[in-house]
């Protein structure tokens, strides 16, 4: 098995703890971010950006990092605080939340992508690809996209026409369609464009 090369931290002075987000391009669903704070030496052959791992391989890397982490939390942002403070404030939040459940005080967040608003004080570094570069961004991103599709299965149990356990909540055509025969649902996003013909780069599983 390739081992991939992710860099241990950003830096050594501080702890510091990488934070990232699933679901952002969804039509339905919460908003999932992740914070993790590794140990220093924490490596694992299977770690590497989550969009780029089988999802029997992220489940089983979950097992590890939440067993191994020294500090992990998951937190989300409903269908209904997207719709209000839309999908850029909620990721944000999302993160912020997670931060703030981690049970520590790191002295630096890693921020996967270009941009990032905290009130927490806490001194942060917004990193392009940071999931396929940090091994606690990439660990950050393993959670929030195990977490959040063991919930979209859940909900899909209630509205099983829309392929959530499938398609995850993502713009799939399958789930446009769906949502053109039945309607939205409660936990669709009511600002996104569910329309059959706006089938754009979002849709990924």
């Amino acid at each position: 098995m390739k081992e991939t090369c992710l860099a241990t931290c950003y830096q050594q002075e501080t702890v510091e703890a990488g934070c990232d987000e699933a679901g952002r391009g969804c039509l339905a669903g919460a908003v999932f971010a992740a914070s993790v704070v590794l140990p220093p030496d924490f490596k694992h052959p299977l770690l590497n950006d989550s969009k780029q791992m089988t999802e029997r391989n992220r489940d089983r890397l979950r097992e590890v990092i939440e067993r191994e982490a020294v500090a992990w939390a998951v937190a989300e942002v409903s269908p209904e605080e997207i719709d209000r403070i839309n999908i850029l404030n909620a990721s944000f939040e999302a993160m912020n939340r997670a931060v703030a459940a981690l049970g520590l005080k790191p002295g630096l967040l890693l921020i996967d992508g270009n941009r990032f608003r905290t009130q927490s004080g806490i001194p942060y570094r917004c990193i392009v690809g940071g999931d396929g570069k940090y091994a606690n961004i990439a660990a950050a991103s393993v959670l929030a996209k195990t977490h959040r599709d063991e919930y979209m299965r859940r909900i899909a149990e209630e509205y099983p026409q829309y392929g959530w356990a499938q398609n995850k909540g993502y713009p799939t055509r399958e789930h446009r369609l769906a949502v053109a025969r039945y309607g939205v649902t409660p936990y669709h996003r009511l600002t996104f464009n569910h329309a059959i013909g706006q089938l754009n780069l979002f849709e990924e599983i």
